[in-house]
């Protein structure tokens, strides 16, 4: 009994904590950075509105819908390596956290890819970091640009439990990156490159795979810029 009292009294603890983190978003600002919890409807317009929020913010922590397809239009920045891209380019440290979520282009919709990270390598007034948790993106298309469904312009990636799946471009049809890329327990498959990298390219920088599934992309699964080495 005095142990079950114990863990409910834990649990109770645990439970308020997390009220406070989702309630009081200004304290948790004050202590730790500019982020703040955003609550996104599923909906095109209403997460183009939130990453341009959070950019003009300084970043910020982005909820997804829950079981929702974000199904963009069309594109909603010009990007800066070859092509348009689906979301505002990521120049501040935004988090996207998802629940079986997914972020796709429609099939009718004029090319381009889902997401663009810019960095200070690439863009100097831009500290890009993105950071994904159990998300989907698909159906990207960077035509001749790099990274269909990411591309990694000197900014930092972050991948856990999250897929790049059925997207297409020259280089990294499913990731291009020159910085920083980190994935823990996610995906890359299906993907398609028509010079290399059919799942991730790595131009320049790290990538770490932990637990991570490439597979089953065309023309091959990782490919890097000599004389790195390709990370799968």
């Amino acid at each position: 009994m005095v142990r079950a009292i114990n863990l409910f009294r834990l649990l109770s603890g645990i439970g308020a904590a997390g009220g406070l983190l989702l309630t009081a978003p200004a304290a948790h600002a004050a202590a730790a950075g500019p982020a703040q919890a955003v609550v996104v409807p599923c909906s095109e317009t209403a997460l183009v509105n939130a990453v341009d929020g959070a950019n003009a913010a300084g970043g910020g922590d982005l909820i997804l819908a829950p079981f929702c397809t974000y199904t963009l239009t069309g594109a909603h920045s010009p990007g800066g390596s070859g092509g348009p891209a689906g979301l505002p380019n990521i120049t501040t440290p935004i988090t996207m956290t998802g629940l079986a979520t997914e972020i796709t282009r429609a099939s009718n919709a004029p090319a381009f890819r889902i997401i663009e990270v810019d960095g200070p390598s690439q863009f100097p007034a831009a500290q890009g970091q993105l950071t994904l948790a159990t998300v989907t993106i698909s159906n990207g298309d960077a035509g001749l640009g790099v990274g269909g469904g990411i591309a990694n312009l000197g900014g930092s990636v972050t991948m856990t439990a999250s897929t790049v799946r059925g997207s297409r471009a020259s280089y990294g049809g499913g990731i291009y990156t020159d910085t920083a890329l980190t994935m823990t327990a996610g995906s890359v498959t299906g993907n398609t490159a028509t010079v290399n990298g059919g799942g991730i390219y790595r131009n320049a920088g790290s990538v770490t795979l932990l637990a991570s599934n490439v597979s089953g992309d065309t023309p091959n699964n990782c490919a890097a810029t000599a004389p790195l080495t390709a990370p799968c």
